[in-house]
């Protein structure tokens, strides 16, 4: 019992900053670590993580809307797609063994966290704005699809493709990719959880209730700091938090093997 409160502590821990500085999918950090330390199987595991990942990202698009760091009605479109995928990813990742899930994430959230920090993102508002509501219209339609798709078969790269896709693809500045990204996040996580309880089964209770309590915890600290802080010493924390978490995990798996 012990063991399990550490390790739901950590990975909540890991999972929150992750989500309050990048939108990031809790399931990156917890599903991994559910899985190598505790023997989890894979399936619930994801499950839990996306769980976790409702009240952390529902949370911290709060405390970005409140901010003024959080773009609803550009996003909607992008979300109903995601939403409608991640069904369809639930339900192709019950039918592929338990050990395909996971490397994804894993080496996504490196690369990504190495991103921030070499390449920032610097966009302003006024530039963001500057994008044709068609254009976006039909990347958010095509993106989402993607998204939603790898966010119900992995649980986890939904978060971080969501925010490269708004900084890179759609022209967000940073915070306001991270809130609308936790904001989308926030449904398709509770999509995702509810399709892997339906197929996979009712989770470890304990496991649960203590992976949503620290990550939303973690998430609150994080979003907090983020919406305070420079656009430079956001994009700094972003990509060391992503590349700290992403090697972590890398190193767990490659250690426990």
């Amino acid at each position: 019992m012990l063991l399990k409160i550490i390790i739901c502590f950590l990975a909540g821990m890991g999972a929150g900053l992750g989500t309050g500085f990048a939108g990031m999918s809790a399931a990156a950090v917890i599903s991994p670590m559910l899985i190598t330390f505790l023997g989890i199987p894979a399936y619930e595991a994801v499950g839990i993580a996306l769980a976790s990942d409702v009240l952390a990202s529902a949370a911290s698009a709060y405390t970005y809307g409140k901010n003024k760091n959080l773009d609803i009605k550009n996003g909607l479109v992008m979300m109903i797609t995601v939403l409608c995928f991640t069904f369809v990813g639930s339900w192709a990742s019950s039918k592929v063994p338990g050990n395909t899930m996971g490397g994804f994430s894993m080496v996504m959230t490196l690369l990504l966290g190495i991103k921030f920090i070499v390449k920032p993102v610097m966009t302003t508002k006024e530039k963001m704005m500057g994008v044709s509501a068609k254009k976006r219209f039909v990347q958010s339609v095509l993106c989402g699809s993607v998204i939603g798709f790898i966010c119900g078969f992995v649980g986890a790269g939904g978060g971080m493709m969501m925010l490269l896709i708004l900084t890179s693809v759609l022209g967000y500045e940073l915070k306001t990719a991270v809130g609308t990204s936790v904001f989308i996040m926030s449904f398709t996580a509770l999509t995702g959880a509810v399709s892997h309880f339906a197929i996979g089964g009712a989770p470890d209770w304990v496991c649960l209730a203590l992976c949503v309590a620290s990550t939303l915890i973690w998430a609150q600290i994080a979003a907090k700091f983020a919406n305070k802080a420079s656009p430079k010493t956001l994009n700094r924390a972003v990509g060391v938090v992503l590349t700290v978490l992403g090697a972590s995990i890398l190193i767990f798996n490659i250690a426990s093997k």
